[in-house]
Order: structure tokens, then C-alpha cells, then sequence
């Protein structure tokens, strides 16, 4: 059975983000998927990348953290919580990134998780890139809310279009990995709808989760 990984960056866990990635999970378990969580801001996860990486590092002098992300490869030396989402990354069949759209990108603890889990020589690195990744056979998508409606993106919108915005994602991030990067879900404006429409989503999401 598919195994998923729900990524989720959201500091209200009553927030309709949180309650994407509870509905998606029971109703995958229910169809006897497995799932794994990582909600960062519950977890209290560090996005600073820095020394806190590693338990020991190769130059104590001078941080380099491509070099020091080679050798803590090398060496198993990676800090326990960067090694337990890592370990997280390749038991999964599905990546799913689930966030609010903050200034047109993600939240800076995400940026944080990436920053940190997306290692050199452990997850990426001499060639094993793009269609050679380290992730390649492994599905991967973005899952996010707006504030603003659907038209306020794209042609006739203030806004550039949602498949320019999260390129950054999709492409340095998912596909430069291995990752098969599939289409994004995206609720729109939610804040300012019905909760009938709230639930329409949540509903559409948990299937199309399944169907992949």
C-alpha cells in the first residue's frame, strides 16, 4: 500500500490546514494506507540551518554546510531530529507539503524543514539529480491555502498564476530531487467561504489523495 508523508506548517492546530492533513490522514487510514506526520510548529521543529545540524562536524573552524552534510552522510552524524525526517523522507511513497501561502511562497519553518532535511550526498548530489534522484520512483505535491479568491491569480488577476508561484517548490525542490511532481490542491480564499464549501474541500482532498 502507498505510504504518505504530510509535511504540515501551520501554528494553529484548529486552522483548516491542520484539519486537511487530519481529514486526508483518517480517511487514508481508513482505506488502509500508511501515514506518517510531521506538523513542524507541534513538534517545535529549528528551521535555523546551522551547526545544531550535526552531532560533530569535519572543520570546527569554518562551517560549510554542503561539506559538513557530505561527511555527517558519511559519518551518521546528522542531528537526531534532521535524521528522523530524513528517515521519514525515503519510507515514504508520497510527499505532501501542506501550508498556508505566505507571500507567495511557504512558511519560513518549512523553508526551515527543506533547508535543514534536504541534504547533500544524503538526499541529492553528483549527478543523482532530476530524472537520477535520490527520490525518483516517490510522488510528491503541494497542498496550500490562500486568503485571496482563485481569481486574483493568473490571467485577468493582480497575482502571477499558482504554477509560476510554486516553482520554486516544484521544480528546485521536488523535481531537482527525483520527486514526481504532481498537482498542487489548492483551497482557496478560505477564510471567507461557507463552511459547507470548507467541508466540499476537505472531502475532494481525502479523494484525490486516494486515488493517487
Amino acid at each position: 500500500m502507498t505510504r504518505y508523508l504530510f509535511v504540515t506548517a501551520h501554528p494553529e492546530p484548529q486552522s483548516f490546514n491542520h484539519a486537511m492533513t487530519n481529514e486526508a490522514t483518517r480517511h487514508l487510514r481508513s482505506q488502509g494506507f500508511e501515514v506518517k506526520h510531521s506538523d513542524l510548529y507541534g513538534m517545535g521543529w529549528q528551521p535555523v540551518s546551522d551547526r545544531r545540524n550535526f552531532t560533530s562536524i569535519s572543520d570546527p573552524h569554518y562551517l560549510k554546510q554542503q561539506v559538513e552534510e557530505v561527511y555527517a552522510t558519511d559519518h551518521d552524524t546528522f542531528a537526531p531530529d534532521i535524521a528522523a525526517e530524513i528517515e521519514k523522507l525515503f519510507w515514504c511513497d508520497v510527499l505532501v507539503l501542506q501550508f498556508p501561502l505566505w507571500w507567495f511562497g511557504m512558511p519560513g519553518i518549512l523553508k526551515g524543514w527543506v533547508d535543514r532535511v534536504f541534504a547533500m550526498s544524503k538526499t541529492y548530489g553528483w549527478g543523482e539529480w532530476y530524472d537520477a534522484g535520490k527520490f525518483r520512483g516517490k510522488r510528491a505535491m503541494v497542498s496550500l491555502t490562500t486568503g485571496a479568491p482563485e481569481g486574483m491569480f493568473g490571467d485577468g488577476g493582480m497575482n502571477p498564476a499558482m504554477e509560476t508561484i510554486l516553482v520554486p517548490i516544484h521544480h528546485g525542490i521536488f523535481k531537482f530531487t527525483g520527486f514526481e511532481v504532481l498537482p498542487p490542491f489548492i483551497a482557496w480564499e478560505v477564510a471567507h467561504i461557507s463552511q459547507e464549501a470548507r467541508g466540499e474541500y476537505l472531502e475532494k482532498y481525502s479523494q484525490v489523495l486516494a486515488q493517487l
